[in-house]
């Protein structure tokens, strides 16, 4: 059975392109669209990790974090986000993301060999 990973993520292209080449190295991703969707998914799958984005739609990245913490749920986190902040970094940290990647700055293979060290 392989590994399943949510990806949430509103930029249509880029949540493609990760679905595409997780799949390829033979991963099960799902694609949800915004953070309130994500939990959702969270709440009634079970995933090996969740691959997220800061800004979405309905609830933001920050937002989702702050309710997989209050839920106790462990499932680990990676940020992809264009929030470049130092402040965006540490705040995503401390509620628990165990990666945090620039989008315009990594290329989507370096994300999918970082999935790796999680899954």
């Amino acid at each position: 059975m392989s590994k399943k990973i949510l990806i949430a993520e509103d930029e249509k292209p880029m949540a493609k392109a990760l679905e595409l080449k997780l799949k390829k190295e033979g991963y099960n991703p799902k694609v949800v669209y915004n953070g309130a969707e994500a939990l959702k998914s969270l709440e009634s799958e079970k995933f090996s990790l969740l691959l997220m984005d800061l800004m979405m739609p309905v609830m933001d990245g920050f937002a989702l974090l702050t309710e997989l913490k209050e839920k106790k749920n462990n499932i680990p986190v990676i940020v992809l986000s264009n929030l470049g902040q130092e402040e965006d970094l540490r705040r995503a940290k401390k509620l628990g993301a165990k990666d945090y990647f620039i989008k315009s700055d990594t290329p989507i293979a370096k994300i999918v060999e970082n999935v790796k060290k999680f899954v």
